[in-house]
């Protein structure tokens, strides 16, 4: 993408008219202006800094407004979804920055990619890409999945505005990655995005999907993983693990180092087939589609989290005192990957 002052391509994926304007958001998502002007504001949306001293309840904050307030949120309920939408445009916008969208139709109804970036001093069309899914599975709140993911997101979003940076930060907030829109092309909003990416040959040097990034347990044996890489990693689950394909495995290499160098949280990475269970299931994936380096980080949701697309999945199950400082880490990191000579990309 050229710089949001610019007009998206329009072009076709699966038959599927997609469209990406540089526009209000209420524009964007094809609602009222009424509508989403009723986004309820909360203390979190104020510009007051993101703190050591404040992160975990600034986080807390976020995650009960996305599963207590606004609750389950999908295209089976497409109001709590344009809710989500709106609650994520108020916090970006208040914090500073400009919203475009990328909007597609899916069954006859209106959806939205949310983009927003701080913009490079020296090199502006390289980019580094920190996205999020805002939608929750089916009959569940999503706290965890992915109210953290999107609480980071937006979190780190805040703590970046203001600063300078060599490279183009940008954050994307994701629609539509849980079933039955997950890894189906013209449906999954990470998919549609990175297409339209890799149409615009655009230079994305680092794609980051945070996914389910909050629950921890210091419980022997409360660890699991796909067959066969059991012996390789710790058995209990209080670490935060760094994902990526085989292709990746350079950017994977120097994610994870740059965020040891700033959490203090375990941190554990793989660099595994595609097709291996859970390693491609969040919004990196869809960049694999089209080419690029991409890493999910991620407290590995299923192999750990009992309450994975359940009803369960509430917001007394996120620890926050880790879940906070590996946001603060991730953080960090994203200012180095934007600071940083050169990146695994181009070595």
């Amino acid at each position: 993408m050229q710089h949001l002052s610019n007009i998206w391509t329009l072009v076709r994926t699966s038959g599927k008219r997609i469209a990406s304007l540089v526009l209000p958001l209420s524009i964007a998502l094809g609602v009222s202006s009424a509508a989403m002007s009723q986004s309820p504001k909360v203390p979190i949306l104020s510009r007051e800094d993101v703190t050591d001293e404040n992160r975990e309840s600034h986080l807390k904050q976020i995650i009960e407004h996305l599963s207590q307030t606004i609750g389950e949120r999908n295209l089976s309920k497409p109001e709590k979804l344009s809710e989500t939408a709106g609650f994520v445009q108020d916090y970006l916008e208040t914090n500073g920055y400009s919203i475009a969208k990328q909007e597609f139709e899916v069954s006859g109804r209106l959806c939205a990619n949310l983009i927003a970036e701080v913009v490079g001093k020296e090199k502006p069309r390289e980019i580094v890409l920190i996205g999020s899914h805002y939608d929750s599975a089916r009959g569940t709140p999503g706290a965890n999945d992915n109210g953290s993911g999107l609480a980071a997101m937006m979190v780190i979003a805040k703590q970046l505005k203001g600063k300078q940076f060599s490279r183009t930060i940008r954050f994307v907030a994701f629609t539509n990655e849980e079933p039955p829109y997950f890894q189906r092309e013209g449906l999954m909003g990470s998919w549609v995005y990175a297409k339209v990416c890799r149409e615009r040959r655009e230079d994305l040097k680092v794609v980051v999907s945070l996914e389910t990034l909050g629950y921890f347990t210091d419980e022997p044996q409360s660890q699991n993983f796909p067959s066969g890489l059991t012996a390789m990693y710790p058995t209990t689950g209080n670490f935060i693990g760094f994902v990526s394909n085989v292709p990746s495995r350079p950017l994977l290499a120097e994610t994870i180092g740059l965020f040891k160098k700033h959490c203090s949280v375990d941190a554990q990475s793989a660099s595994l087939p595609a097709e291996l269970r859970g390693v491609g299931w969040s919004d990196h994936w869809s960049f694999w589609q089209e080419g690029y380096a991409g890493i999910m980080v991620t407290d590995t949701a299923p192999f750990r989290y009992p309450h994975y697309h359940q009803a369960t999945d509430t917001v007394d199950k996120i620890e926050f005192v880790r879940y906070a400082k590996v946001v603060n880490g991730l953080s960090k990191m994203t200012e180095d990957l934007a600071n940083a000579k050169t990146v695994a990309a181009e070595r």
